[in-house]
């Protein structure tokens, strides 16, 4: 897995089934979560792949001194072991998160 951002291009809103089918089928256990406007969470780094898909809001990542704005359909794809920080939008964010682990 490498460090990626997917840029939304369906027709119409994700839908969050769709999304967790997509997630499971790319071998991630997925879980929904949401955070209220402008939470912010530091650098970290997890054990495992990571897969976020926003649902709904925006959210920013750092990484690698670059800052990635993910809206509602977008996805970010962190391998294992890369550090980054967050910070919701002004309306919050829901997203999926997907985890994979190695093994």
């Amino acid at each position: 897995m490498r460090l990626e951002h997917l840029v939304w291009d369906g027709s119409g809103p994700p839908s969050e089934a769709a999304l967790r089918a997509r997630l499971a089928a790319d071998g991630f256990d997925a879980y929904c979560w949401t955070d209220t406007p402008g939470a912010r969470y530091e650098p970290h780094a997890h054990d495992g792949d990571e897969s976020l898909w926003v649902l709904a809001g925006e959210i920013t990542f750092e990484v690698a001194g670059q800052a990635i704005r993910l809206g509602p359909g977008d996805r970010l794809q962190l391998p294992a072991g890369t550090v980054h920080a967050a910070t919701a939008g002004a309306a919050g964010a829901t997203y999926l998160i997907g985890e994979r682990t190695h093994g």
